[in-house]
């Protein structure tokens, strides 16, 4: 008896009614008369009828769109339900084998393959899961206190600089001060899409290093400074 072909569509194991009807010996319109009858009390029962047989098509040799439907395990349980003899016990066997073993490989990609080949698969599945998880945990977590008090510290010595030191007058301007501060956080915010440099992303934070200290003004501030601590010479 031939192996009867079964398909993973998305998860849900199914075998075609051509395949049922060749290995069980019947016309293919008889089969789909009564699988046609089957769905139609399920309906009736309230049944999920998708759960059993799912309706589809196929191209003949002249090109032509011909039905068929697709059946669950369970719908190849009813159609072998309804028969009897030696052709119901081998379809019977062949489903439940072949859906057995197709189980299997969605459970275990890997079956049929040594034990030592095997665990090696296994690892290497392992090792990419784990690699995803620390990859979604970088692109999705935020740096800690200490790496936000490392961003603040380079902020600050930027700034001073920015404004000529602590003893220059614009950096005691308390108002120029503060707008290089908002402007430096306001840029960094925009740049890194956050709404606070104390959620920069874990990935970004390399980034945010460099970023910082190598921060230039505009130029509307940057004459601000200018004029200011130009007014020390006069």
């Amino acid at each position: 008896m031939k192996k009867l072909k079964v398909i993973n569509r998305e998860g849900v194991l199914l075998t075609d009614s051509r395949e049922v009807a060749e290995m069980t010996n019947v016309r293919h319109a008889d089969l789909l008369e009564k699988i046609n009858g089957y769905v139609k009390h399920l309906t009736n029962g309230n049944f999920r009828s998708l759960d059993f047989f799912i309706e589809s098509n196929y191209q003949d040799g002249k090109g032509e769109t011909r039905p068929c439907f697709l059946l669950t395990r369970k719908g190849c349980d009813m159609v072998a339900n309804k028969m009897t003899g030696e052709k119901g016990v081998q379809f019977t066997a062949a489903y439940v084998t072949q859906f057995e073993e197709m189980e299997q490989k969605l459970k275990n990609p890997f079956h049929g393959a040594s034990k030592e080949l095997q665990a090696i698969f296994m690892l290497d599945v392992r090792t990419q899961e784990v690699e995803a998880r620390v990859e979604k945990l970088e692109n999705n977590s935020t740096i800690d206190y200490g790496q936000q008090r490392e961003l603040k510290k380079l902020g600050n010595a930027r700034i001073v600089k920015l404004l000529g030191g602590k003893k220059a007058p614009a950096y005691r301007n308390s108002s120029l001060r503060s707008s290089a501060y908002s402007t430096l956080w306001n840029d960094y915010q925009e740049y890194f899409k956050v709404n606070s440099y104390n959620n920069t992303l874990i990935k970004d934070y390399e980034r945010a290093l460099q970023y910082v200290p190598r921060w230039t003004a505009p130029n509307n501030l940057l004459r601000e400074i200018e004029a200011a601590n130009d007014q020390l010479t006069f």
